[in-house]
């Protein structure tokens, strides 16, 4: 009885413990030190909202309005790509294809990604492949100033970093779809177009949502690429916590990442309220007869 109380209850808290220990105490921390006080180069504990008073009255809320506005056209233009290959690998390709696509799918995140970034400056310079091409199929006379260090560089940094990651929910919620709804709606005469936008989209949704967090969560505090694609100075909410830590203003990084935390944990709420993860999952994990 002991031991069975044991494995029942033992077993659940290690990774709870770890879960707390390891992510919990510090974002408990981090949400602390946002109503410290900064005194020259020392921190002091107290409660005060001037961090988040600095924060949304200064500059930098025009950052956060740029962050916003970056990560839901990244995640916008993301999902434009990662429906359709979902969609094909769902439906239209074999089981087998499907696995060596999501593989291949894999293989970029054994490249770190602020390599696969500078890769992409050297294809939009000056000098680059992409203007090579541009020029030799006469569309432009000469380089194309704006394809590096722009707002279109860092969009174009932000959906080839994440998009992968929004093909495999979307895959996992297209492919768990019961055919013989699908198959129900042409029998009574739907075609292919309202059978999508009825039975196919609606299902999918959970998937769709999950695939949308993903890349808005990782766009939103994405602080690599606004440098590296961006240039000296462009500023998205992830490296502008890192300039506020170079100055040791740790309460002002502190605030900005619990507002962070606060628009993350905001979408994952919805997602949580507004879908069931096991129907998500069910038709996947069941085995189909």
């Amino acid at each position: 009885m002991l031991g069975r109380a044991l494995g029942r209850w033992g077993f659940p808290a290690l990774p709870i413990a770890f879960v707390a220990a390891f992510v919990l105490a510090p974002l408990a921390l981090t949400i602390a030190v946002s109503f410290w006080t900064r005194v020259g180069l020392v921190v002091r504990p107290g409660f005060t909202f001037a961090s988040y008073a600095a924060f949304f009255t200064g500059v930098r809320v025009l950052v956060l309005e740029r962050s916003l506005v970056a990560s839901i056209e990244a995640t916008a233009l993301g999902l434009l790509l990662a429906y359709p290959i979902a969609y094909f690998l769902a439906f239209k390709a074999s089981p087998r294809v499907a696995r060596t696509v999501l593989l291949l799918f894999t293989v970029p995140f054994l490249v770190n990604y602020i390599i696969r970034a500078f890769a992409w400056t050297w294809l939009l310079g000056r000098t680059g492949v992409i203007n090579a091409l541009l020029i030799t199929t006469g569309l432009t006379n000469e380089p194309l100033d704006w394809l590096l260090y722009s707002d279109v560089a860092v969009l174009i940094g932000l959906v080839t970093s994440y998009m992968p990651f929004m093909i495999f929910p979307l895959w996992l919620s297209l492919a768990g779809i019961d055919r013989r709804l699908i198959q129900a709606s042409w029998m009574l005469g739907a075609p292919p177009a309202r059978t999508f936008v009825r039975v196919t989209l609606p299902l999918s949704l959970p998937g769709l949502f999950a695939a949308a967090i993903f890349s808005f969560v990782g766009s939103f505090g994405e602080s690599a690429i606004p440098v590296i694609m961006g240039g000296v100075g462009y500023q998205l909410m992830g490296n502008s916590i890192t300039s506020a830590m170079d100055v040791l203003n740790y309460p002002l990084a502190a605030a900005m990442s619990t507002v962070v935390l606060l628009v993350m944990m905001g979408l994952l709420l919805v997602w949580y309220l507004a879908f069931d993860a096991r129907a998500f999952l069910g038709m996947i994990l069941r085995p189909r007869g």
